[in-house]
């Protein structure tokens, strides 16, 4: 492919994950209007996130496989037909189960499309180590930065026009991207093989169930939630022993004996389990304690985006040639500790801490990422990709869950999730400083046709 067009084929791909992403924190700012408008109970509100986070979370690893079965381009382009359709079909829901729906194959669109990018992203780039930094730190940059700027979105959507168009942004924007595909991503075959349709089905239900036990704890019995996460426990279980006996299994665990690629996926589950709720909550505590409106409180948000795109872009890739990963992670997971847990004693003077969270974000995502994808592969590139997304969108979720619960369970509800948060945080520091034994190694050279 000439070089013009893969810079813009990743510029493609950085902006599939800064859509994909920001699909979870779009939709924040509307809830309001959304709960006004279809009907939602108080409890069931909050599936309007998660519908879109399970299904994302809980299928990755499936859409990891079919992008090495049947090529990556292709997996793409499907990915982006669902999620336009599931966008269609959340923009226009005059019920809630409808509005659940769509969110549900919104996250099944972006589970086809994340695993499938990250693989072409390789293809397209892991044949020269210095351009891969930078691919990556382009394509990491999209993550956190969608998160963010979603908030912002969604705020002035809500504030300026209504909360269907949350949904509807994303429909020329999906044509825009299926039309320009054939010209601008490299056509990629497949391989021979099976899916694993038992093995997808007890994950997902599994990690399904583990968020639904953990957001309906605090308003249950303590019999029902032990069966429901004695259910999750079956499910998980079930899924890890066929993957030892079935002939193509979804995730082959002989994969988790590759160098780094455990602990790294570690530091991302708690990564994305301190970052998001941080936002979250960050959103909640803006309108809710300090009275800014949608569109101040996405305007508020905004220093951490840019601060997020300048490290990742113009510092992190470089810190990551020079010190490795190890100690971007341990330092990036501190730093995030410490600016999120800062957020509980901040009030109204936020933004100094939440600034320092956005830099310890920004310094450790990379290089988790770079972790868990460098010592695969090549032919094992979507799955391992599938598997980094679904630890942080799993690490997200469940930490969500759990910040919400000691949210609720406290007086000081928002401050106590920032401590949680910063807690984990400072727990992925710790954890990765003592595990994370060996370096991570640069991606040899793929086939000549890339």
């Amino acid at each position: 492919m000439p070089q013009h067009n893969r810079w813009w084929a990743l510029v493609v791909l950085a902006a599939a994950q800064f859509m994909v992403i920001m699909d979870t924190s779009i939709i924040g700012v509307a809830l309001p209007e959304m709960q006004r408008d279809l009907g939602f109970s108080q409890g069931g509100l909050q599936w309007v996130f998660n519908a879109y986070v399970v299904a994302f979370g809980g299928l990755l690893l499936l859409g990891g496989r079919l992008s090495d079965l049947f090529g990556a381009r292709k997996i793409f382009t499907i990915g982006w037909v669902v999620l336009t359709a599931g966008s269609v079909v959340a923009a226009f829901a005059t019920t809630a189960w409808v509005e659940i729906l769509g969110r549900a194959v919104q996250g099944v669109g972006g589970a086809l499309i994340a695993p499938a990018a990250m693989t072409l992203l390789m293809m397209l780039f892991g044949h020269n180590p210095r351009e891969l930094g930078k691919a990556m730190a382009l394509y990491g940059a999209a993550a956190p930065a969608g998160g963010t700027a979603g908030v912002f979105l969604g705020g002035v959507i809500t504030e300026y026009l209504s909360w269907p168009w949350v949904f509807i942004v994303y429909i020329p924007i999906g044509l825009i991207t299926l039309a320009a595909i054939p010209a601008l991503l490299p056509a990629t075959q497949g391989k021979r093989g099976s899916v694993d349709v038992f093995g997808a089905v007890t994950v997902t239900a599994g990690i399904a169930l583990t968020v639904y036990t953990i957001v309906k704890a605090p308003e249950q019995s303590l019999t029902t939630t032990l069966i429901e996460a004695a259910g999750a426990i079956v499910l998980l279980v079930a899924f890890l022993l066929t993957q030892r006996s079935v002939r193509e299994p979804l995730m082959p665990l002989k994969i988790w004996k590759t160098p780094g690629l455990a602990p790294a996926n570690l530091a991302m589950a708690l990564l994305g389990a301190a970052w998001i709720p941080m936002w979250y909550f960050l959103n909640l505590f803006l309108q809710q304690d300090l009275g800014y409106g949608a569109f101040a409180s996405g305007a508020a948000l905004l220093p951490m985006t840019v601060a997020v795109m300048i490290f990742m872009i113009g510092i992190t890739a470089r810190l990551l040639g020079r010190f490795g990963a190890k100690p971007l992670i341990v330092l990036g997971l501190a730093v995030l500790a410490v600016g999120v847990g800062g957020l509980a004693f901040s009030g109204s003077a936020f933004l100094p801490a939440s600034l320092v969270a956005a830099v310890g974000m920004s310094l450790a995502y990379i290089p988790a990422m770079m972790s868990a994808l460098s010592g695969v592969r090549p032919e094992e590139s979507g799955l391992a990709s599938g598997i980094v997304n679904t630890t942080y969108n799993v690490g997200s979720a469940l930490g969500l869950a759990v910040m919400t619960a000691i949210a609720t369970s406290q007086e000081n509800g928002f401050d106590a999730a920032f401590v949680g948060a910063g807690v984990v945080a400072a727990a992925g520091a710790l954890l990765t400083l003592v595990l994370m034994r060996r370096p991570a190694q640069v991606p040899q050279e793929q086939p000549a046709h890339v």
